[in-house]
């Protein structure tokens, strides 16, 4: 879910003149939803909770007591706003959804925070979205030109306007109305007066899962959100499946055809939780495989493997695993700084990065190391941890790194950079190990990738995972993406 409708970006990498500080990789959202539970907001707030690593911007959650839809929206963790009783007991109903955010582009503004609310012909309709779609700013501007009023500057609101001017009688039809005008990357739960409704993208792209707890059913973004609350795991969505939940029971619904599935695979090398499983798949175990085949492709003359914490842990782990080097946590990760932490001045600025990780002196001096870490993307932050090491007395360091050089910007939820400023975009390989300061630089291959996801190889003919930023590869129309110039700003001022 992004802050804008869908920015367009070029493939120059211009983003509406936005200028992203960042140095890694931020999933956008997590969603979660319950019906018929006798605690259901306070489930789905735990629920949140367990997915807070998809989004730390703010969080929502919107319940049904059988009359009245209830909304609690707030910036800030989920454990900053909703653990107090009070909250909660607001929330009434036995039907409730929720959502995490981290935006994509633009500000954090309350507007924007999901899940949002729309009175319909046919009833309320709440809905939590995680992903990005890429045609929403054109059926934004189209809906404006209409006389349609927005509250948000949120592609999620495209969809509530979708499903509000299509004629079919029931709300559920509406939905699959709306659903079939967008295209892109999407995991969704909804909440009507009656059903909870969860829908995964045609491609499978975003992960959504349903579970049961106590005999009632719940979607989540991730296994890992079912695990904290006690719930069984049921199966997966599939790709262009609708599953909708009511006292009946559940029906499953195909909005999309056919067709393979290719789910993100940035979800497995970044995104997920380790303890999540996805698509059938352990996090920990495909991180830890994708450590021993980085350990194959690229080891190196060194005393101990030292992880990037946290997301680089397992695949430092199936490095030293197959190199049969001692693994060391070198470096000391700092969970309790806030990300509002105030930062007036330049000087005090160079000095973040040692807020958020401090070198391990006696585990690397006079040590010739490994560095793991999970992906390399502008090359700062690799920059600073390199110095680091340099200055705690490594005699020399190694960069591995755990997934193939981006080269490419992402469409679908990713806060990445525009391409110009994606380090592999605009270097080759020596001149990133020159930029960053290593002794030697490594990726793991793309066929690697595939061989640490239980593949042979990569086809290139029919790709079984979305992995556009390594490849270029989309998976979807990417219609956005043609509105340039003078024309795509007039659309950015009547979307807004």
């Amino acid at each position: 879910m992004s802050d804008r409708t869908a920015p367009a970006r070029h493939p120059s990498g211009v983003v509406d003149g936005l200028d992203r500080d960042g140095d890694t990789l931020r999933e956008e959202c997590g969603v979660f939803g319950i019906f018929g539970h006798p605690d259901a907001s306070a489930v789905v707030a735990l629920g949140l909770h367990a997915l807070q690593h998809r989004g730390q911007e703010a969080a929502g959650i919107v319940s049904f007591d059988g009359e009245i839809f209830h909304s609690e929206r707030r910036p800030g963790l989920v454990g900053d706003s909703f653990s107090d009783r009070s909250t909660i007991e607001r929330l009434e109903g036995r039907s409730a959804i929720g959502h995490v955010r981290y935006s994509t582009t633009g500000g954090t503004i309350l507007r924007n925070v999901q899940p949002l609310f729309a009175e319909l012909a046919g009833g309320g309709l709440a809905v939590a979205h995680n992903g990005n779609l890429t045609n929403a700013l054109s059926i934004r501007r189209d809906l404006v030109r209409d006389g349609a009023i927005t509250q948000s500057t949120s592609d999620t609101e495209v969809i509530l306007h979708l499903a509000a001017r299509s004629r079919s009688p029931r709300i559920i039809e509406r939905f699959i109305d709306a659903l079939r005008q967008i295209e892109g990357a999407y995991a969704l739960v909804a909440l009507t007066n009656k059903k909870l409704i969860g829908a995964r993208d045609p491609m499978g792209i975003r992960p959504l899962v349903l579970g049961e707890l106590d005999g009632r059913y719940i979607l989540a973004s991730e296994t890992c959100a079912l695990d904290i609350i006690g719930a069984r795991f049921v199966r997966d969505i599939e790709n262009g499946e609708i599953v909708v939940i009511s006292e009946e029971g559940i029906e499953s619904i195909r909005f999309a055809e056919k067709r393979p599935m290719r789910p993100c695979i940035f979800e497995y090398i970044y995104f997920a939780r380790p303890d999540s499983v996805v698509n059938g798949k352990s996090v920990y175990a495909v991180r830890k495989n994708i450590g021993i085949e980085l350990a194959r492709e690229a080891a190196a003359p060194a005393d101990v493997v030292v992880p990037v914490p946290d997301s680089g842990v397992p695949a430092a782990l199936g490095f030293a695993q197959e190199t049969g080097l001692p693994f060391e946590m070198g470096i000391i990760r700092n969970h309790y700084v806030g990300r509002t932490f105030i930062q007036p001045t330049q000087s005090v600025r160079e000095l973040g990065v040692r807020m958020k990780h401090s070198a391990n002196r006696a585990a690397i001096e006079g040590k010739s190391i490994v560095l793991v870490d999970d992906s390399l993307v502008r090359g700062t932050t690799s920059v600073k941890i390199v110095r680091m090491m340099r200055e705690a007395g490594a005699k020399a360091v190694h960069f591995r790194i755990a997934s193939p050089p981006i080269t490419y910007p992402d469409f679908y939820g990713i806060d990445t950079p525009e391409r110009e400023k994606l380090l592999a975009a605009t270097h080759d390989l020596e001149g990133m190990r020159r930029y960053i300061g290593a002794d030697s630089l490594a990726f793991l291959s793309i066929d690697g990738l595939y061989r640490a996801m239980g593949e042979e190889r990569r086809d290139n003919d029919c790709p079984q995972y979305t992995d556009h930023c390594f490849t270029g590869d989309y998976p979807t129309g990417l219609t956005d993406l043609a509105i340039t110039g003078p024309k795509r700003l007039a659309m950015l001022a009547e979307a807004d």
